[in-house]
C-alpha cells in the first residue's frame, strides 16, 4: 500500500521536487482529476488527443496533495502554470475536448479562489522526465515492499472473469485483493499494486496489452508469482498481426516471475496446449482427458453449468452461478490456484458456486417479462459466440434476440469475423439480430437469410427505439459490442424504461 512522503516518492522514482511540502504524505493514486480519495498522487498522462498536465489545477482544487509533471522543470514554471490554468478556467464559454475524463474541468467556468490558487502552489510537484513511466517505477517500487503472493491473469478473453472467479476461490483461504475495474494497463497496474492493503494474503492482478512491448513493461512491473492464461484469441490483432505475435506476447506475463512461479494454461487452447518452456512448471485445465484440472459430467441446469472437477485425481463437485458451458473453464483455472496454494478445494468450489458475475459481463436482468443478458463491456469473435450460446440457453424464453455491435481492433480480417459470428448465429436457435455498426452488417451477411429477422440501426438512438417498440413479454435479449460501441447505453435505457413501468420489486440480477 502507498504510504510515502513527497520527497520519498521523488527518490523513488527518479524525480524532482520543485515546489511544494516535501513532507506532504501520499497514500492513494489518481488518473483522473475529479476524483480524488484522499493524500492523493495525480498523475497527468500525456494522451493522443489530450495533455492531463492541462488539469493539474483541476486535481489539487479537488483534493490531491502532490502531482507529478513532465512539463514543468522550475518553481517559476509552476507558478506560470498555476496562473494559466486559473485564467482559462475564467474564461467563459471554453470547454475541454468531448469525451474527455477531464472534461468537468471547465464546467463551473470560474476561476479559482485565492485559497484554491494557493493550495496549488503548495502542494508537491515532483518533476519527471515522462510521467507514465515514473508512475510504473512507482510501481515497482511498492512492489519490492509487498510480500503478498500476486496471481496475474492475461489472455485474450475471459481475463476480468477469470480474475474474479480466482479471487473468489482463493477466498476460502485468504484475505484476498483483486484489480478493481479495469485498471489492468500500464498506468492501472501501478495503482492497484498501491491499494493492495496491509492485512491482504492473497493478490489477483489482471494484465491486459493491445501493443508489442506492452505485456514486458507491465509485467516487470507486477513481478506476479505465477500467472494463468485464458486464451489466444484475435483481440488485438490489428496491433499486433497474428495469434502467434498475440502468444508471444501474453507469454511475456512471465517477466519478472520467480523461477519456481507456475503457468496454468488452457489446454483447451491449440496454441496454448503446445506451449513448452523449459524450467517452467506449467499446469493446463480444461475439458481434455490430459489436463491436470478438467471436467467431467457437465451438464445445463437453466443455463448454469454443473460438473464435476477432476482436480489432479480429487473429484469436486461444482455448481456456477454465471451461464454457459464456457465458464467451466474459468472455474477449472481457479480451482487450479487455489489448490497450488493449499485452499481447500471443496470450500474453493462453494465461493466459486456465490460467484454472479461481474457488471457488463454476463450479467442476467429480468425485468418486465424479460431476461436480459448485458454483456455489454466489451467483445471479441470467441465471446460473442459465447454469448449467444448463452442466450440460446436460456430456459422459458420465447423469441431471443441479440443485439450485437461491431467488435474493433480485428485488423484486416475484421469482416470474415463478423460474418463468422452470423453464420454462427444461424446456426443457433436466434430469432432475431439487431445490428450496430458498419462491421455489424457483416454479421447479417454471415446470417444470410437463416434468421427470419435482420435489423441493421445507424445509431445509438436507432437501437433504443427498436428495444423500445420490438420487444414484448418473454423475450430473451443478449447485449453485445466493443466497448466503444457504447451499447451499455443501450442496456441502460432499457432498464431504465422497465424501471418506470415496473411494480415495486420487480427488477433483479441475477
Amino acid at each position: 500500500m502507498l504510504r510515502l512522503t513527497a520527497q520519498e516518492t521523488a527518490r523513488a522514482v527518479g524525480g524532482r521536487l520543485i515546489a511544494g511540502e516535501e513532507g506532504r504524505l501520499l497514500t492513494h493514486i489518481s488518473l483522473d482529476s475529479r476524483t480524488m480519495k484522499g493524500n492523493d498522487l495525480f498523475v497527468p498522462v500525456i494522451g493522443e488527443r489530450v495533455d492531463a498536465h492541462d488539469f493539474i489545477c483541476q486535481a489539487l482544487e479537488n483534493g490531491a496533495s502532490a502531482v507529478f509533471t513532465s512539463r514543468h522543470r522550475t518553481r517559476e514554471d509552476v507558478e506560470r502554470a498555476v496562473a494559466e490554468q486559473t485564467e482559462r478556467k475564467a474564461a467563459q464559454g471554453e470547454s475541454a475536448p468531448a469525451g474527455d475524463a477531464n472534461a468537468a474541468a471547465f464546467e463551473t467556468g470560474q476561476a479559482f479562489s485565492e485559497p484554491a490558487s494557493q493550495r496549488c502552489l503548495s502542494a508537491a510537484w515532483i518533476a519527471v522526465d515522462d510521467t507514465r513511466r515514473a508512475l510504473q517505477a512507482l510501481g515497482s517500487y511498492l512492489r519490492d515492499q509487498i510480500s503478498t503472493p500476486l496471481v496475474g491473469v492475461t489472455g485474450s478473453v475471459g481475463k476480468t472473469t477469470t480474475r474474479e472467479m480466482a479471487a473468489a476461490a482463493l477466498s476460502a483461504g485468504f484475505r484476498v485483493y483483486k484489480t478493481p475495474g479495469n485498471s489492468n494497463s500500464q498506468v492501472g497496474v501501478p495503482i492497484t499494486l498501491a491499494e493492495i492493503p496491509e492485512d491482504a494474503r492473497m493478490g489477483v492482478i489482471e494484465l491486459g496489452m493491445s501493443e508489442p512491448g506492452e505485456m514486458t513493461r507491465i509485467a516487470r512491473v507486477a513481478r506476479v508469482d505465477c500467472a494463468i492464461i485464458t486464451n489466444i484469441g484475435v483481440a488485438h490483432i490489428e496491433q499486433l498481426g497474428s495469434q502467434e505475435n498475440i502468444l508471444h506476447e501474453k507469454l511475456c506475463i512471465q517477466d519478472g516471475m520467480p523461477e519456481d512461479g507456475v503457468l496454468f494454461l488452457n489446454g483447451d487452447d491449440p496454441l496454448l496446449a503446445a506451449v513448452k518452456i523449459p524450467g517452467r512448471r506449467i499446469v493446463r485445465y480444461g475439458m481434455g482427458d490430459t489436463c491436470d484440472y478438467r471436467c467431467e459430467d457437465l451438464r445445463l441446469e437453466d443455463g448454469y453449468p454443473v460438473f464435476t472437477a477432476v482436480c489432479a485425481g480429487r473429484r469436486v463437485p461444482v455448481r456456477l452461478r454465471v451461464m454457459g458451458s464456457h465458464m467451466v473453464s474459468n472455474a477449472l483455472a481457479s480451482l487450479a490456484v487455489a489448490d497450488h496454494f493449499g485452499v481447500d478445494l471443496e470450500a474453493a468450489a462453494r465461493r466459486l458456486g456465490e460467484f454472479a458475475g461481474y457488471k457488463g459481463r454476463q450479467q442476467i436482468v429480468h425485468a418486465g417479462g424479460l431476461t436480459i443478458i448485458d454483456d455489454s463491456y466489451n467483445a471479441s469473435p470467441a465471446s460473442m459466440k459465447a454469448g449467444i450460446e448463452v442466450l440460446c440457453s436460456l430456459p422459458d424464453c420465447g423469441r431471443r434476440i441479440a443485439v450485437l455491435a461491431d467488435m474493433r481492433e480485428l485488423g484486416d480480417e475484421a469482416a470474415k469475423f463478423h460474418r463468422e459470428v452470423g453464420a454462427f448465429a444461424a446456426a443457433h436457435p436466434v430469432d432475431c439480430l439487431v445490428l450496430f455498426g458498419e462491421l455489424a452488417k457483416e454479421i447479417g451477411a454471415g446470417a444470410a437469410a437463416a434468421i427470419p429477422c435482420v435489423q441493421y440501426c445507424g445509431t445509438l438512438d436507432a437501437v433504443n427505439a427498436w428495444l423500445d417498440a420490438g420487444l414484448r413479454a418473454g423475450d430473451g435479449v443478449l447485449f453485445k459490442g466493443s466497448n466503444s460501441m457504447g451499447l451499455s447505453g443501450a442496456v441502460k435505457h432499457l432498464l431504465e424504461r422497465l424501471e418506470k413501468q415496473r411494480p415495486a420489486g420487480e427488477i433483479g440480477r441475477k
